[in-house]
């Protein structure tokens, strides 16, 4: 099923693409935490090389990028993480009664059979 992805943050210079309802998810869970913002990694992990992490954060590594997506909403992402995030799409869907963050990532290469992970070619450089 192909849906158009309504987009809340499309510049174009913008290191990812965050969509409206993956905002709203992410102030709720701001909100609940009383968190200052989430932040967006990359760690090396799972069966195919990488798996994308999000933290609620309340002070994040003075070297992270910030991303406002809205007035009370702040994604940060770590710098090291850039060159594979670049150009990423962060969505928050629900499919039946479940509900998940899809990482529409252009530099993935392959992902597992669960979609935790996924592999990318050559290396990460900053």
């Amino acid at each position: 099923m192909n849906t158009a992805i309504e987009v809340q943050h499309a510049d174009p210079q913008a290191p990812v693409v965050v969509t409206d309802s993956a905002v709203r998810h992410f102030r709720q869970q701001i909100q609940a935490a009383k968190a200052a913002g989430l932040r967006l990694s990359i760690k090396e992990s799972g069966c195919t090389g990488y798996m994308y992490v999000m933290d609620l954060v309340e002070t994040p590594p003075a070297d992270d990028l910030l991303m406002e997506l809205a007035d009370d909403v702040r994604l940060w992402i770590d710098r090291a993480s850039l060159p594979v995030l670049r150009g990423t799409t962060v969505d928050f869907v629900r499919e039946g009664l479940n509900s998940l963050l899809r990482f529409g990532n252009p530099n993935a290469k392959d992902y597992c059979g669960c979609g935790e992970s996924f592999s990318i070619d050559g290396e990460i450089r900053a």
